[in-house]
């Protein structure tokens, strides 16, 4: 699956104030068996979203009408438990660019960064005045400016900047995964070897 190229992104939220969401919770164990990052949105959050009898639960955020958007606004220690990247390509599939929360596992984090998912760490007061304000109107606009590295609310403007690993953002920037990245320096490493073979040569 291509990385899309992300830089500014403004859209409304999806809310899901619980925490320690592990990627068990992400997506099912059973549901792990293709290798390939497509086909995993119908999985997502799988036993959340549907009963025993496979139907829609009506009180779940990704079956309420009411929220919709690319950004997931999840509770403290998101993505916790096993490494499985499927969790990230889950979230990615279903048409989600961003997860805010005060807290990422770190691998989770690594495995959202190598999808193109973009995972957005903010202080506990700032994700409870993101949450009060989607409670507050669904159709709240959050700004992801990942160049500025700032979230903010559209609308009042309060704001608050987050960190990301240099070399993640230029690949983000970019929409390079780690291959398309070190294709992009291939004209850089033919100088650097022209050059270093025209010193070698005097």
């Amino acid at each position: 699956m291509p990385i899309d190229k992300f830089e500014i992104l403004e859209s409304t939220c999806v809310p899901l104030p619980a925490e320690n969401i592990d990627t068990d919770q992400i997506i099912p164990a059973r549901f792990l068996k293709a290798i390939s990052r497509e086909g995993f949105a119908n999985y997502l959050f799988r036993d959340w979203r549907y009963d025993k009898n496979n139907k829609p639960v009506p009180d779940f955020i990704l079956n309420n009408t009411e929220y919709s958007g690319q950004i997931l606004l999840g509770g403290k220690n998101f993505g916790s438990g096993s490494s499985r990247e499927h969790a990230a390509w889950a979230i990615y599939d279903y048409g989600f660019k961003v997860v805010v929360s005060s807290f990422f596992a770190d691998i989770f984090k690594n495995n959202a960064l190598n999808t193109g998912l973009l995972p957005v760490q903010v202080t506990k007061s700032f994700l409870k005045i993101l949450f009060t304000a989607i409670e507050n109107d669904h159709g709240t606009i959050v700004k992801i400016d990942l160049p500025n590295q700032e979230i903010s609310l559209a609308a009042s403007g309060i704001k608050e900047n987050f960190e990301i690993n240099s070399y993640k953002k230029e690949c983000l920037l970019n929409g390079y995964d780690d291959i398309d990245y070190l294709i992009s320096l291939k004209r850089r490493i033919i100088d650097f070897e022209k050059i270093k073979s025209f010193e070698n040569e005097n």
